[in-house]
């Protein structure tokens, strides 16, 4: 109820001053609440971005330019964690590269997402942080490491895919997944309920749904893959799909 109520009046101010307002990084689950009253705050032009397509935390901003009279991008920062020397780098992931910014001081939601590429990382942040980042960020766990801004976002944010092949009974989501993971159709199951899977960046509770050509399916703990499509029926009644699994 309080994210909703601040989403409303970050609407309100932007539409009654004609000006842009912007909301910090949400996660998935906090967006879900922009989603169901998407509605209600459709008069002042909501807008979501992260930094790049696969984002998946996100910014709303408010106010177009049409009823502004000019344009403002979001304002976001992608920074460049790379090692001073790559041969003696850990292996660092994910909760290496959070940890060390939160250490700094910085609260989750001026943070987006977090892509890793050859032990280096983007990061994308609010754009009032990313001097400080820059100054003060020495150190991922053992490594010693230099921060940048990032040239070329694609390069970094650019998953590595591995297409496969899987045989299924339908294409409903919650055995696709199972498949995928390797999980029993019960685990797959618990997944809905514990409100872990989401779809496009929605948050998904029914199982049931199918899926079609280019869903992107994200389930917290387990990764994201595409469902890209079916390929025909086996010999044996099963449905050849093919998913690309991200690494």
């Amino acid at each position: 109820m309080e994210e909703i109520q601040r989403l409303k009046e970050l609407a309100k101010r932007s539409y009654n001053n004609s000006k842009y307002t912007f909301t910090d990084f949400m996660s998935c689950a906090d967006l879900e609440e922009f989603y169901k009253n998407e509605k209600d705050l459709s008069f002042a032009s909501p807008e979501l971005f992260g930094g790049c397509e696969l984002s998946e935390r996100k910014m709303i901003r408010f106010g177009n330019e049409n009823e502004i009279g000019y344009s403002e991008g979001f304002p976001i920062t992608a920074l460049s964690i790379k090692p001073l020397a790559n041969k003696f780098a850990d292996d660092l992931n994910h909760r290496d590269f959070l940890g060390a910014l939160m250490n700094l001081g910085i609260r989750r939601e001026m943070l987006g997402d977090i892509f890793i590429k050859d032990k280096e990382a983007c990061v994308f942040c609010k754009d009032t942080i990313a001097d400080f980042i820059i100054d003060n960020l020495t150190r991922v766990k053992h490594t010693t490491v230099k921060v940048t801004r990032a040239d070329n976002t694609d390069a970094l944010t650019a998953p590595t895919i591995e297409e496969k092949v899987i045989q299924v009974s339908t294409a409903r989501i919650d055995a696709v997944i199972s498949k995928v993971y390797n999980l029993s159709r019960q685990k797959a199951l618990e997944l809905f309920v514990q409100g872990l899977v989401f779809l496009n960046g929605r948050n998904l509770t029914e199982n049931s749904k199918s899926l079609k050509n280019g869903d992107i399916i994200s389930v917290r703990g387990y990764g994201k893959f595409e469902f890209t499509g079916e390929l025909g029926v086996s010999k044996k009644g099963k449905l050849n799909v093919k998913v690309g699994i991200y690494r």
